[in-house]
């Protein structure tokens, strides 16, 4: 059998237009990197090596300038070999400018044996159109708007100047303030929610305004994202029956320019949420209302603040999840930090071979996630004991 042809050490790999190469998450006890082809939707984690020389395939490098940086990195060269399975792997997914989606990749190049960069648990393919989603009566979803991406970006361009500092400090701080004061009048608040389940007609009222809280909840997220160079592929509804709501898919989100971008992302909802409710805060600190209006208000600032905060306790899939897996730089961060921790309760050898930053992080997230856990039941049972001898 005739072995392929060397790979020509002058060509110049070049990745497509559009690839996304994210930066360094931990997976388990290994380093991995995020490759994103946009066109197709296709997501797979590649390990340091791989990232060190698909980064610099930007058609400015021929692969023996690329094969002296790494040897200079790593200690040793690649051999034809390995230039082949590597290439062959990204022509193969189409990320290679200059070779159709599904080629080899170079000249020469082709997927060779062993193990290569293998897709991951969030890799999604979308090769050419996509069916509708599928509808019944109690479950499914449905697309509100044609092109989601331009509809967030008209809202960006409305209101996005309030994600500006000068607007979103100030903003921010009476989100703070308004729930510091809320905190010293919780009483006031439990009873309030209590009262507005007792008349429906203020219970529909409150719920109405807080089904448009998660409305908004979720185009803040995509108006972040757009903010910060993301893109939104659908805005619509979904369903549970009797529970129905609104949805806004963010891609790209973990392909955001900076860790920053990701948590602000990531936070958006919650803060939305925080924000909705300071004019009600307002009229109930302030204005001469009856008791009926401000029980109502009292409730509604109650349900609407749990609704918030409970988006940011750190459990998949949650946002505070995302943002606990930003904060500590890691992907499928439950799942890692369950296995690290099931090893070292076992003293087992294999725990020892996990880097420092990634036991700091799966210790942080392990330990940490069952304490958040303990006190919100704790806050549940001293509101239930609350509400049962409460006059």
């Amino acid at each position: 059998m005739t072995a392929p042809a060397a790979v020509p050490r002058r060509y110049r790999p070049e990745l497509r237009a559009g690839v996304l190469v994210g930066g360094a998450l931990l997976h388990g006890p290994a380093t991995v990197h995020l490759i994103k082809n946009t066109e197709s939707g296709l997501s797979f984690k590649v390990g340091e090596k791989e990232h060190f020389l698909i980064s610099r395939m930007d058609g400015s490098r021929s692969l023996e300038e690329l094969g002296a940086e790494y040897a200079a990195r790593y200690g040793r060269r690649l051999a034809d070999a390995n230039w082949q399975q590597l290439l062959g792997m990204l022509g193969t997914r189409g990320l290679l400018a200059g070779a159709p989606a599904g080629s080899g990749g170079g000249p020469g190049a082709r997927p060779g044996p062993g193990p290569g960069p293998e897709a991951g648990p969030d890799a999604r393919r979308a090769a050419g159109p996509q069916a509708p989603p599928e509808r019944k009566l109690l479950s499914g979803s449905i697309r509100l708007v044609a092109d989601a991406d331009a509809t967030t970006g008209r809202l960006h361009r409305a209101v996005g100047f309030l994600l500006s500092p000068p607007w979103m400090v100030p903003l921010l701080c009476l989100a703070v303030v308004m729930e510091a004061v809320l905190a010293t009048r919780l009483g006031e608040l439990v009873l309030g929610a209590r009262a507005l389940f007792l008349h429906p007609v203020l219970l529909t009222a409150a719920g109405t305004l807080l089904w448009l809280s998660t409305a908004l909840h979720e185009l803040a997220h995509g108006v972040v994202a757009r903010h910060y160079g993301g893109r939104v592929s659908e805005i619509g509804l979904r369903w549970r029956l009797p529970v129905v709501i609104m949805y806004c898919t963010v891609d790209d989100y973990l392909h955001l320019g900076t860790r920053a971008a990701r948590i602000a992302t990531a936070a958006a909802g919650a803060v939305m949420n925080l924000l909705f409710l300071l004019p009600f805060w307002a009229v109930w600190m302030l204005a001469p209302v009856d008791d009926a209006t401000g029980d109502a208000l009292a409730g509604l600032l109650f349900l609407g603040s749990v609704q918030a905060l409970a988006m940011l306790i750190p459990l998949p899939p949650l946002d505070g999840y995302k943002i606990a897996s930003q904060l500590l730089g890691a992907t499928g961060l439950a799942a890692s930090s369950k296995e690290y921790l099931r090893l070292a309760v076992r003293r087992d050898p294999a725990a020892a071979a996990y880097p420092r930053r990634a036991r700091t992080a799966y210790l942080l997230y392990g330990l940490g996630a069952p304490l958040v856990l303990a006190a919100l039941a704790a806050a549940l049972a001293v509101l239930v004991h609350f509400l049962l001898t409460a006059p």
